[in-house]
């Protein structure tokens, strides 16, 4: 804990402290339907299908947005970028509170949500930049472990519901969302880059550039996995859990919120696993814990079995976070905003296929046991192109 603390010194913590902020206050706000999905299910009638598509908007135009919020932190800065984003972000809430008469509109109101998920893009540069890159890894899982914003939206979102409706809670989510607008501008140093004539040309070709390695596209892979399952499974769990095993809004948003500590609080130690040991070496035992309790998942256990599958599983993909971002700081050092949109969006875009597929294929099968299959078998192909990776390696 002592190398940590001095670790941390050796960069500007001000930064990272804001970089933190931004993306837990944003990820909330992500998160924020998901919290509220059995309420909204509940006065719509939704079926499992538009309960899950319901859900996924905001992670897929979440996913989606990152790829532009990442060229901006690398051209316009990711301080202007992040202030942009927090702004939007309060315009969304604002419709969310005074909108959302049917579903179609909530599926609207979930997309414009969506820009909040690109707070990924902002965060992650701002964390690299502030700290040399032996401690990147370490700097980058703890600004990442903000993804405790779950823990927050799924605990505390049900309760202010049953208190002012799911309608005022997002009304109750513009307050942080300004205050983190003031300390952001406030703790974050100076973009060092300003745009200037000819910086669009080169961010095109950073994104041509990072488009034709082959290493980007096995790592969105492998982060679709570990962060698209992390929120896919926190985003969709309260409805799961409400309609499989019973559970009502309070207790169902408590277990998820328990399942977002876990992965939170252990995505710092998986950057700084990875950067004593290498994020390569210890990505095989991340994907084998991932597979195995989903796995044990798919046969849909027993209440107090499943809540603990389901804990380690998140637990795991949130240590994985960690460790392949560090393989990302590693790979792309000079290029980590685009690199870091890229590879955040192809983690939305997973978080969007959990809950679209589980909600389809109990559909379809009448069974979500079916969708817990497809995933289990998704975590054990990114096993096996690690396994494979290391091999050849070696």
């Amino acid at each position: 804990m002592t190398d940590i603390f001095s670790a941390l010194k050796r960069g500007h913590w001000p930064s990272l402290v804001g970089a933190w902020l931004h993306f837990e206050v944003s990820f909330m706000t992500w998160l924020l339907i998901g919290s509220l999905g059995v309420s909204i299910a509940e006065e719509f009638a939704l079926s499992a299908t538009q309960k899950g598509l319901l859900v996924a908007c905001p992670l897929l135009s979440g996913a989606l947005c990152r790829i532009v919020v990442g060229l901006g932190s690398d051209h316009l800065g990711a301080k202007t970028t992040g202030l942009y984003l927090l702004v939007c972000e309060m315009g969304a809430l604002l419709w969310g509170w005074t909108g959302g008469g049917n579903f179609p509109q909530l599926i609207g109101v979930g997309l414009l949500l969506g820009v909040a998920g690109a707070s990924f893009a902002v965060a992650l540069p701002l964390a690299s930049r502030a700290y040399p890159p032996a401690h990147q890894g370490l700097a980058m899982g703890i600004a990442a472990s903000a993804n405790s914003g779950t823990v927050l939206a799924m605990f505390l979102a049900p309760r202010f519901a049953e208190l002012v409706g799911w309608r005022g809670v997002f009304g109750i989510m513009l307050v942080p969302v300004l205050v983190t607008t003031v300390l952001f501008a406030w703790l974050v140093r100076r973009d060092e880059k300003v745009w200037r004539p000819g910086r669009l040309q080169n961010a095109w070709q950073d994104l041509r550039e990072n488009l034709a390695r082959p290493s980007m596209y096995w790592l969105c892979f492998l982060y679709g996995i570990t962060f698209g399952g992390f929120v896919g499974v926190c985003s969709f769990l309260p409805i799961f859990l409400h309609d499989q095993y019973g559970f009502d809004l309070v207790m169902a948003g408590s277990v998820t919120a328990l399942g977002g500590l876990l992965g939170s609080l252990i995505r710092p130690f998986g950057g700084y696993a990875a950067d004593r040991i290498g994020g390569i070496r210890a990505l095989p035992a991340v994907f084998a814990a991932i597979a195995a309790s989903i796995i044990a998942m798919s046969w849909l256990p027993p209440v107090a079995w499943a809540v603990i599958c389901l804990m380690t599983a998140i637990t795991a993909m949130g240590f994985g976070n960690g460790v392949v971002f560090q393989v990302v700081s590693d790979k792309f050092p000079k290029q980590i905003g685009m690199a870091s949109g890229l590879i955040g969006a192809a983690g939305g875009i997973g978080g969007f296929l959990v809950p679209f597929g589980l909600g389809s294929l109990k559909d379809l099968t009448g069974t979500y046991a079916a969708g817990w299959w497809v995933f289990a078998l998704a975590a054990g192909c990114a096993w096996a192109s690690v396994h494979l990776y290391n091999r050849r390696a070696r």
